[in-house]
């Protein structure tokens, strides 16, 4: 069974917290104390999931794949907490090796999909690489020759377009960090996928257009880091309209859970809402898995609270850590990340 901070207590502090809006962590490890949020021992319980510190993997029907999705959201939340550095250096080395590279984001020639190609870039960027020479590929330049002329990027694959708001927006905050910055053009396409009611839809020209928790909070962000700052306030307005009560947000008509809130709130505090965010940093303070746990178990955020399960927690983990911190995407970096995998303190 999984025990976590106490939420009554961490309700409690939202009387006093915006304070808290800067994280710290304890010079002098202690148990925790109903009320604290450790990012650090999340990212450190990620940190110590991978295979071999490098990688994350699927496994379908008895056999492991590359998932260099996680994986690199694994960067992300390590560069987020400030912590694991040299678990993200090996994370990316990996996910940069050649063939582990291409078979994300496809060769280039007869495959080349914008959303694996935006987001490696985004992570060798925020960890202080150049994306323009990545094992001798300029991703910056392949991203470039999949967007079309009205702004979209899309995929060039025999299979078909997998593009979605994920691949547009990330390519947008991949681009934003280079000297030319993204394309207007790019940020008006995604800004014109807006639905009626403000929020942003995964895939866009459906018959209904339906909005999407995840892909709004990733598409206000890449937003807001072009320059559209009232799009990105529409989309900020349909997350404070959806938020629960108890500070969580749920996508599709699911449970409430740790991947949604995770994103919702790294955009809210990245997009200037602090109590909103706050609201869902309880909530995902009260996923967190605490010091009754098994000791491998503690410090991963659970995915929706139920019944612990090492399959989704990863995921939810690195997601979860993003909300946590608050860093935007476009704010990430790794400039005073510190190495090593920090656990939850207990006695």
């Amino acid at each position: 069974m999984v025990v976590r901070l106490s939420r009554h207590r961490l309700l409690a502090l939202l009387c006093g917290v915006l304070a808290a809006l800067t994280l710290t962590t304890p010079a002098i490890a202690a148990p925790p104390q109903a009320g604290t949020v450790r990012s650090d021992a999340a990212a450190g319980w990620l940190a110590r999931q991978l295979v071999d510190g490098e990688r994350f993997e699927a496994v379908f029907d008895g056999v492991a794949y590359p998932d260099q999705g996680l994986t690199l959201d694994a960067v992300f939340a390590f560069a987020a907490a400030g912590v694991a550095d040299d678990f993200g250096a090996q994370a990316l080395a990996w996910a940069t090796r050649p063939d582990v590279r291409d078979g994300y984001i496809g060769d280039g020639t007869t495959e080349a999909y914008a959303g694996a190609t935006a987001k490696l870039a985004l992570a060798v960027a925020v960890r202080g690489g150049d994306p323009t020479d990545v094992g001798g590929v300029d991703l910056i330049a392949r991203l470039e020759s999949l967007q079309t002329p009205g702004g979209r990027f899309t995929d060039r694959s025999a299979w078909g377009d997998f593009s979605n708001a994920f691949s547009q927006s990330f390519a947008i905050l991949a681009l934003d960090r280079t000297a030319q910055g993204a394309p207007a053009t790019a940020a008006g396409w995604l800004a014109g996928t807006r639905c009626p009611d403000g929020g942003y839809p995964l895939l866009p020209a459906q018959p209904a257009c339906m909005s999407d928790v995840d892909a709004t909070a990733v598409a206000v962000q890449a937003l807001r880091a072009a320059g559209r700052k009232a799009d990105a306030a529409a989309g900020l307005h349909w997350l404070l309209s959806v938020q629960r009560a108890d500070g969580g947000f749920t996508n599709a008509g699911g449970v409430a859970n740790a991947n949604s809130t995770g994103l919702a709130a790294q955009a809210l505090r990245d997009g200037g809402r602090p109590l909103a965010w706050l609201r869902a940093r309880v909530f995902l303070a009260d996923l967190q898995v605490g010091c009754a746990a098994p000791v491998t178990d503690r410090g991963a955020v659970d995915f929706d609270g139920g019944v612990f399960d090492p399959g989704t927690a990863p995921r939810a983990t690195a997601q979860a850590v993003l909300g946590l911190t608050g860093t935007g995407y476009a704010r990430l970096s790794t400039v005073t990340a510190t190495a090593g995998a920090p656990t939850l303190p207990c006695r």
